[in-house]
């Protein structure tokens, strides 16, 4: 990352490294410190998309990224995001029971407690950071910071304006934090929502999802296509997350492949190596059909190069497919945020949903033989997408401003 932007996502050793060297520097006017959480990947890819912003059209502020997890005890930490990771993966039903009745029963006695293991952690590492980075603003893409600085603010320890960044297209109770400088939205409708929970109206500003500004790019479908070795005149479907939770990723690969037609299939393994190795024994097999891939930083590249998108519907890949125009089939939402970003997308007409490997097949098949229906559901998502949102949230946190950037 080129400029005057440093992450801190890493050891300790790390974070005070990188605090002395951003301390020495000059010609700095504000500095900001951007607090993620690892517990899944979109909060962390909110604050990196902030970051990248940062350097591209800010080269005067100082932007650190933070994983809150590198701060606090390592048992809290192994707690929090397995606990969260494992219950998610193996027991939804249940994840999705405690999303809605943390969000609508007793929220007051659900955050009183929250705040009460939040306030039990030795957050020493995080008061220090504070201190020595004296930051001129805060910005949380999670709710548990920004839970920890909204303690701090209202018994008067911290003064710093703290921002909360919303990651998903609805919003639970633990993101309304008392004290806080200001909030952002994906759209109108959560903005409005927002507002009958109790936020100020003056206080939430509706900037989209923040994603990386490559994504506002003029992307060429042919070079990016010829990059990836496809056609471009070929109709491309881009199937994400490992076979996104519909069964087993292979299998189902090998289903779309017998499927009539010429369609290509880009298969994302992202970090299973093991995934990988099978899909890559298996395009041997499919010549010109099928193009397996690792994981990569470039993803708005294979977007640009598809035309139909099969992913479950978290809030950052969301809002990536809405900023290319890229119509998606959503399968297996996680129950709670999920699910709710789902029916946004549904009630949008930007996507459609699969409710199993057998309908996900029969709806890649409709789609790519209906392509003015297609075309339909790519324009909705283009007109939902906020490729400068980074750069939009950025500007209202310096400057007070609400533009819009094309």
């Amino acid at each position: 990352m080129s400029g005057r932007v440093s992450s801190a996502h890493g050891s300790t050793n790390i974070l005070q490294t990188t605090v002395k060297a951003m301390r020495r520097r000059s010609k700095i006017n504000e500095r900001i410190i951007v607090f993620s959480v690892s517990a899944g990947s979109g909060h962390v890819r909110a604050a990196q998309a902030l970051q990248a912003a940062a350097a591209r059209w800010y080269p005067d502020v100082e932007l650190m990224h933070v994983d809150l997890m590198e701060l606090v005890p390592k048992l809290f930490r192994s707690i929090y995001t397995d606990t969260y990771i494992k219950m998610i993966e193996q027991h939804p039903a249940l994840w999705g029971y405690l999303y809605q009745r943390t969000d609508r029963d007793r929220i007051d006695l659900s955050l009183s407690r929250l705040r009460s293991a939040v306030e039990g952690l030795n957050t020493r590492k995080l008061k220090q950071l504070l201190h020595d980075m004296a930051p001129d603003h805060v910005i949380c893409t999670h709710f548990l910071p920004a839970q920890l600085l909204s303690r701090r603010i209202r018994k008067g320890k911290f003064h710093t304006p703290v921002w909360v960044q919303v990651t998903d297209f609805d919003v639970h109770a633990f993101w309304m934090q008392k004290g806080m400088c200001g909030f952002f939205a994906a759209h109108d409708e959560l903005a409005w929502r927002m507002t009958e929970r109790g936020i100020p109206g003056e206080q939430i500003h509706v900037s989209g999802i923040p994603i990386m500004p490559a994504f506002g790019d003029a992307l060429s479908r042919a070079v990016c296509a010829h990059e990836l070795g496809l056609d471009p005149a070929r109709k491309t479907v881009l199937l994400m997350s490992g076979g996104a939770g519909v069964g087993d990723s292979l299998k189902l690969v090998e289903r779309l492949l017998h499927m009539e037609g010429t369609f290509q299939l880009v298969a994302m393994a992202g970090r299973n190596e093991k995934l990988l190795k099978k899909l890559v024994a298996l395009a041997e097999r499919y010549p010109g059909r099928l193009m397996p891939l690792g994981f990569i930083d470039t993803i708005e590249r294979v977007m640009a190069a598809s035309d139909l998108a099969i992913s479950k519907p978290g809030g950052l890949t969301s809002a990536e497919c809405l900023a290319m125009g890229l119509p998606m089939i959503i399968v297996s939402p996680i129950p709670g945020q999920e699910e709710r970003n789902a029916d946004y997308l549904l009630e949008s007409g930007a996507a459609v949903k699969a409710c199993d490997a057998n309908a996900l097949v029969w709806r890649v098949n409709m789609l790519l033989n209906e392509p003015q229906r297609l075309k339909v559901m790519a324009d909705n998502a283009r007109l939902l997408g906020r490729p400068a949102a980074a750069r939009t949230v950025l500007e209202i946190v310096l400057n007070g401003t609400s533009g819009e950037h094309a």
